[in-house]
């Protein structure tokens, strides 16, 4: 079972589980910055995505019912993790500011998946779920974009030719940054982009915070490109190091 777990966990896209926190940007006015908010929502993604990651041995094994993961427990660990990475601080889910309002629906989306797939997670006599962090972030991203899409969306993407799921394509704005900024040969690794930029036609202040593949996504997106991995997928050809893909955050002004 262990073996399996393994190769399950290497079938994931975005296999960049660490988190990714930039020097804070605070407003003359100590308001937070847009890109402080938008910071915050991809490590609050990372932070949730990084436990469904932890644990597919545990999702996966099909002598259990129960695996404990309730939506209660992964928004506490989430919660921990996202202040961990914030070097303790803990977010402000009861405010009235938009970081406030942002990151509680965030958190709630978090739940809202967890809770709807609770009957997939403790299915016994199953091994893969297919609940994996992939699918567990587009779910957290759309639950999100359904409550909050006026004012703000999560997606992670990546190069057009990695994409293995239609709904995650890029769009021209992301295609563009990725291209020309984040893969281009004097690109700081690990540097997040951001940009006042258009989204879906509305103006709009956008970041793309970077991954890269590590070690264990090799298995199923290094060589021999074309060969088919654990999930059916032909491999990309990709090498450590590799960018592998990218959360956007789009924040949308009025």
């Amino acid at each position: 079972m262990a073996r399996i777990g393994q190769l399950i966990q290497l079938a994931i896209l975005m296999c960049g589980l660490s988190l990714v926190v930039p020097p804070s940007s605070v407003l003359a006015d100590e308001t937070v910055s847009e890109y402080d908010i938008a910071i915050d929502l991809a490590t609050m993604l990372q932070s949730a995505r990084s436990i469904i990651g932890g644990n597919q041995d545990l999702i996966n094994d099909p002598t259990l019912g129960d695996k404990g993961l309730s939506a209660a427990v992964v928004r506490e660990r989430a919660l921990e993790k996202f202040s961990a990475a914030k070097g303790g601080a803990m977010p402000d889910l009861s405010g009235d500011s938009l970081k406030s309002r942002l990151l509680k629906a965030q958190v709630d989306a978090i739940s809202k998946v967890m809770t709807e797939h609770q009957e997939t997670i403790n299915q016994p006599g199953i091994a893969f779920k297919g609940f994996v962090p992939a699918v567990f972030a587009r779910l957290v991203n759309e639950e999100f974009k359904r409550t909050m899409g006026e004012e703000a969306e999560v997606k992670v993407t990546a190069p057009p030719e990695l994409i293995r799921n239609r709904k995650a394509r890029p769009d021209e704005w992301e295609v563009e940054a990725i291209r020309n900024k984040l893969s281009a040969p004097d690109w700081e690794k690990g540097a997040i982009f951001s940009a006042e930029a258009t989204g879906n036609g509305r103006p709009a202040f956008r970041v793309l915070v970077p991954e890269y593949y590590s070690q264990g996504c090799l298995a199923c997106h290094g060589s021999p490109k074309g060969e088919l991995d654990i999930t059916g997928y032909p491999k990309e050809g990709g090498n450590l190091g590799d960018l592998g893909g990218v959360i956007s955050v789009t924040l949308f002004r009025k």
